[in-house]
């Protein structure tokens, strides 16, 4: 018998598909923080859109960084990293944004990463789902939340490539074809009932974001406004009870993520699925990451009997697999 044989693990190689979901994602902030707690380490990451973003910082020793910029995040801050350009394929350049990226990542690489990590992203021209597993962390990443009309698409490689969330919301299939035996989700859409209880009126704005009343906050209070200029209010600013380009905009993409998510996850279900509750949280309230952190560790308590389960049925099948290595 080989000499390495006895170290084995016991356990299942164990895969997390970090989902899709704009300012939802500070919960997968949470979430990894409360697997951590129970001993429970990915050996695969598989990230979309703000997933991806999240799962980048973790490997990359950066979630601390990464979690203490959301919670000093409010919303006069979200409006300064609005550097606006309309003629790059987006309302916003997102220059300032990946610059932040760079500080804290720099150059590195996601083949130099502690364990294997791939970003979805989609292939502008085609709409194929693009797995973004060597190169450019920064780049990937910024690959993968680039929301479409939001952020302009990036060229990977020679290929523009848009928001991963488009194709594969939850990317459980990555993990596994990776090498997952097991595979844990983290799907941010998936709770209808707190979507229900909001009120009719607040659908204008996007997605719980109404920029144009804190223009006018802003104003009232002479504080110094923001590089909003004429044309971005025309975008941003709406009628009562209509929504704006953007609102439209902004909600329609939440639609698409959440039915294409339903598919696939009813295509490929993960073993452990994990669901925070965010129903009640906008697209864009990137200011709430407090209380999203929170209800990730909390989804994760709400799952463990589910977690425990699989980890145990799942470490069953690698010591049979074990035991018929040793026998065969």
């Amino acid at each position: 018998m080989d000499r390495d044989f006895g170290q084995l693990r016991l356990r299942p190689r164990i895969g997390l598909a970090l989902g899709g979901g704009v300012a939802r994602g500070w919960a997968h902030i949470g979430v990894l923080r409360g697997l951590r707690r129970y001993g429970i380490v990915p050996d695969i990451i598989a990230g979309s859109s703000v997933g991806a973003l999240v799962g980048g910082f973790y490997l990359a020793g950066h979630l601390q960084t990464l979690e203490d910029w959301a919670r000093q995040l409010n919303k006069l801050k979200i409006v300064g990293y609005l550097d606006l350009r309309l003629a790059s394929g987006g309302l916003i350049a997102g220059t300032k944004l990946i610059n932040e990226m760079r500080r804290h990542l720099g150059d590195l690489r996601i083949e130099d990463l502690a364990i294997p990590f791939v970003a979805i992203a989609t292939d502008l021209a085609t709409g194929h789902e693009v797995w973004l597993r060597e190169g450019s962390v920064v780049d990937s990443l910024r690959a993968s939340f680039s929301l479409p009309g939001v952020f302009p698409p990036m060229m990977v490689d020679g290929r523009y490539l848009i928001d991963g969330a488009l194709v594969d919301p939850v990317p459980v299939s990555a993990c596994r074809s990776m090498g997952a035996e097991m595979v844990i989700a983290v799907n941010l859409a998936g709770d209808l009932i707190g979507k229900s209880r909001r009120i009719a009126t607040e659908v204008p704005v996007a997605g719980g974001f109404d920029l144009m009343r804190l223009l006018e906050e802003q104003a009232a209070a002479a504080m110094p406004l923001s590089p909003l200029n004429a044309l971005t209010r025309r975008l941003f600013n709406r009628d009562p009870g209509i929504p704006s380009l953007f609102g439209v905009m902004v909600s329609s993409l939440g639609i698409i993520i959440d039915r294409v998510t339903r598919m696939r996850l009813a295509g490929d279900p993960p073993d452990v699925h994990i669901a925070p509750r965010l129903g009640h949280i906008g697209l864009l309230e990137f200011d709430r990451a407090e209380e999203m952190i929170v209800e990730g560790e909390a989804a994760v308590e709400r799952a463990v009997p589910e977690l425990m389960d699989a980890l145990t049925v799942f470490s069953h099948g690698a010591r049979e697999s074990v035991r018929g290595d040793m026998t065969g």
